[in-house]
């Protein structure tokens, strides 16, 4: 076999993968979708227990309300599997902000810094405004019947 038509054959296994691999991409976000609606939710991820560097950490992702739970999948993970996840009673909004920097560069346009408050410390996402007002109206409501099920504990 000539140089060439190594080369070749080489380059169309290339592109068969990533053609494959733009696939499972689309079919693994269908999947997710399938079991509660995604939005567009980037996470701010540092070196565990230390804070990142101004502008840095960000990793684009897809945001799932699954139950009590918000769940993190990195964009472009074949894993059907969230990165990270948060209770939704342990997690506070404590403020918002607009990107700065090179933050704006690093996530989705028109999305904002949101920080909140967990057990295991401060969390920074960044979301579109319309995710924002959903997020925090599904941080301020609970399941239905939970107001019923804690007056009836204290009676």
């Amino acid at each position: 076999m000539s140089a060439w038509q190594w080369l070749l054959d080489s380059a169309g296994v290339v592109l068969l993968v990533v053609i494959g691999y733009g696939l499972l991409l689309v079919v693994r976000r269908r999947l997710l979708s399938r079991h509660g609606g995604t939005f567009e939710l980037s996470a701010r991820i540092g070196a565990r227990g230390q804070q990142p560097e101004a502008g840095r950490g960000w990793v684009l992702g897809l945001g799932r309300y699954r139950d009590e739970r918000l769940e993190w999948f990195r964009i472009f993970s074949p894993s059907p599997w969230p990165r990270r996840s948060w209770e939704r009673a342990n997690l506070r909004i404590t403020g918002q902000r607009e990107p700065t920097g090179q933050e704006a560069f690093a996530l989705y346009g028109g999305h904002l810094v949101v920080v909140c408050s967990t057990p295991k410390g401060a969390v920074e996402l960044a979301m579109s405004p319309s995710a924002l007002t959903g997020f925090s109206s599904w941080l301020e409501s609970g399941p239905p019947g939970s107001d019923w099920d804690r007056r009836r504990a204290h009676h």
